[in-house]
């Protein structure tokens, strides 16, 4: 039994530690994509994945995002609107998505709610960045979908506002 544990918690160290590999500098972001059922982002560069986060969504991540406190992460072709740095957010940075668009808010509009907004890409709450990869582990966004701090600085500096971003079921 003892032995089990031993290599559990070398196991666990490993996954913990395991250092990060960066995308090459020179990589040109052209398109995310993210694969809400497999907690996948794809970071695609002329076509071809480049890059694959595992990543953390809303409390309530199946269907698509239809009001405001749902905790659901919408679904659908959006595009980056928004990029915040280390301190200008309560999370190590972001990237903003365009949600709600106008089809979102006519939706919103006929089932007479509110259809929310301020849906990002971002790191771990500010002064939390310690946690790391345990984030993954449970869903916890109120519709985000969540990196670790050094995954998002990868992130960040790569993609630009205007990068189309593809969020499936």
């Amino acid at each position: 039994m003892k032995k089990v544990l031993l290599l559990l918690l070398i196991l666990f160290a490993g996954y913990l530690l395991y250092p990060y590999t960066p995308m090459p500098r020179d990589t040109v972001v052209d398109k995310l994509l993210v694969d809400k059922s497999d907690r996948k982002l794809h970071v695609l560069s002329k076509g071809t994945i480049v890059k694959s986060f595992t990543i953390s969504l809303g409390d309530n991540p199946i269907g698509h995002k239809e009001k405001k406190d749902d905790e659901k992460t919408p679904e659908g072709t959006y595009f980056i609107n928004d990029k915040r740095g280390f301190g200008q957010s309560g999370y190590y940075k972001n990237l903003g998505i365009s949600y709600p668009s106008p089809r979102d808010k006519a939706h919103a509009k006929r089932m007479g709610v509110n259809p929310g907004g301020e849906i990002k890409i971002h790191g771990l709450k500010n002064g939390l960045g310690f946690i790391g990869r345990l984030q993954r582990w449970k869903d916890w966004t109120n519709g985000c979908m969540a990196l670790t701090n050094q995954e998002m600085e990868d992130l960040w500096q790569h993609v630009k506002v205007g990068t189309v971003i593809e969020i499936r079921p």
